[in-house]
């Protein structure tokens, strides 16, 4: 396994991880558990996962 694919598979699994997070903010919103600081962190979290979405495509491309 390459330095590259090693990275990109532990950018993965962090995504994985900040995937669950945003989807435990949108039940909180659901639930109405302070809506206002769920929608915030949820879009916040959002970014964050779609970075490292492009962060893990990156490395994927570099091991060619």
């Amino acid at each position: 396994m390459s330095d590259f694919e090693g990275l990109a598979n532990d950018i993965a699994a962090l995504e994985a991880r900040v995937t669950d997070a945003v989807f435990d903010a949108v039940r909180s919103q659901m639930r109405g558990e302070d809506p206002e600081e769920a929608k915030e962190l949820e879009r916040r979290l959002s970014k964050v996962r779609r970075s490292l979405q492009k962060a893990e495509h990156l490395l994927r491309q570099s091991e060619g």
